[in-house]
Formats: structure tokens, C-alpha cells, sequence
């Protein structure tokens, strides 16, 4: 049975906190993603992640001005992260009970990867 490690997608795109929404969602379009992972302020912060689910719910909706607001408003944090090694059938009855359609993948102390409900489907 493949692993998070075999599925994950490696090529993830990275913002800061402090980053505006108007230059998170530049950067999801640039880069043909759904959502953007938060980098840590230091080793022994969170990763936090943004999604476009994020800026409709929290920006659009609102009428908020993305020039105005920073991603780490509206972004979630702490992530739920999984292993490199679990099991993918865990990695979707983690994903199950939560409600995530993503969850990243740390080791070594780093982000290496984020695996998907697509890549999940794909493996089936």
C-alpha cells in the first residue's frame, strides 16, 4: 500500500505571513494551486496554510479590500501534518474525519510535500 511520501505532491508554493491576499492569489494563479502554505516565522513556529476557499469565505464575501488584508488573518494555523510513512488508507480516514481535502507532509523538520484528495483518488 503506497505511503504520504509515495503521493505527495513535492512542488509546493510558499508564502509569508505578512504577505497581502491581492499577492497570495497571484501566486496560487501563477502557479495553477488551490492553496498556499504559510511559511514559519522560526524552527519552533507553525506552518499555516491559505486557500482559495479562504480568500471567497473571508475576502470576498466580506467585501475586504485583498490589498489590505494579510494572509496570516485569514489563514489556518496550526496545519493537521502527516507522516511520510503512514499508510495512504490512514491519510484519507484522517482526511475523512477532519474534513481536509490536503494535508501537508513534514520530515526532517521541514515541509517536503502536501498530499491531496486528488492524489489520493489518483492512487485508486
Amino acid at each position: 500500500m503506497p505511503t504520504a511520501q509515495d503521493l505527495m505532491t513535492t512542488t509546493v508554493v510558499t508564502i509569508e505571513g505578512d504577505a497581502t491576499v491581492r499577492e497570495a492569489v497571484d501566486a496560487m494563479r501563477e502557479n495553477d494551486v488551490r492553496c498556499l502554505i504559510v511559511e514559519r516565522r522560526d524552527a519552533d513556529d507553525a506552518y499555516g496554510i491559505v486557500t482559495q476557499r479562504d480568500v471567497i469565505y473571508e475576502i470576498t464575501a466580506w467585501s475586504r479590500d485583498p490589498e489590505e488584508v494579510k494572509v496570516h488573518e485569514i489563514m489556518t494555523k496550526p496545519l493537521v501534518v502527516v507522516n511520510k510513512d503512514l499508510d495512504i488508507r490512514h491519510v484519507a480516514r484522517l482526511m475523512a474525519n477532519i474534513g481536509l481535502s490536503r494535508a501537508p507532509v513534514i520530515f526532517d523538520g521541514k515541509l517536503q510535500g502536501i498530499v491531496s484528495v486528488s492524489d489520493i483518488i489518483g492512487a485508486i
